[in-house]
């Protein structure tokens, strides 16, 4: 737990680091309990994971995005697994993810689906992994550190 004032006190010391580090065009994978994130983690820059037990994604991604950047350079700066079988499927975990990035954006930011296997080639090539305790299938997705404009 962080004990700062306007910090989410979702966000650990270590997950500030880590988001402080990322550079703009790093992904962020963002992990449901599910996912491989031990085996994937290691072929990031980060190498580790960090998790984040106990709490829903949507509750995760809001503290995130509170601090991180959505890259606006992008057309697809946020992705998704897709359910397999059924790609255009939008679990409910992926429908409140997108309310928090929509949020957190202050416009719509469609969610583009990634295949399986090609989501899990993509999060090797984050920055790092985030997984959270939440054990709903799919809730998985990358998130690309934009920019903050010097004012």
């Amino acid at each position: 737990m962080t004990m700062l004032k306007g910090i989410d006190p979702v966000l650990t010391a270590d997950l500030l680091s880590t988001l402080a580090a990322m550079g703009h065009g790093d992904d962020l994978a963002l992990v449901d309990a599910n996912h491989p994130a031990e085996t994937v983690a290691a072929a990031t820059t980060r190498r580790r994971p960090i998790r984040l037990p106990g709490l829903t994604m949507e509750r995760a991604a809001r503290a995130i995005l509170s601090v991180l950047p959505v890259d606006d350079f992008e057309p697809a700066p946020v992705r998704r697994m897709q359910v397999v079988g059924d790609p255009a499927a939008m679990p409910d975990v992926q429908r409140a993810v997108q309310a928090e990035i929509d949020r957190a954006n202050g416009a719509p930011t469609p969610l583009v689906g990634i295949e399986r296997f090609a989501f899990y080639a993509a999060a090797k090539k984050a920055f790092a992994v985030v997984q959270v305790g939440d054990p709903r299938p799919y809730g998985c997705f990358l998130i690309r550190k934009g920019v903050i404009a010097a004012s």
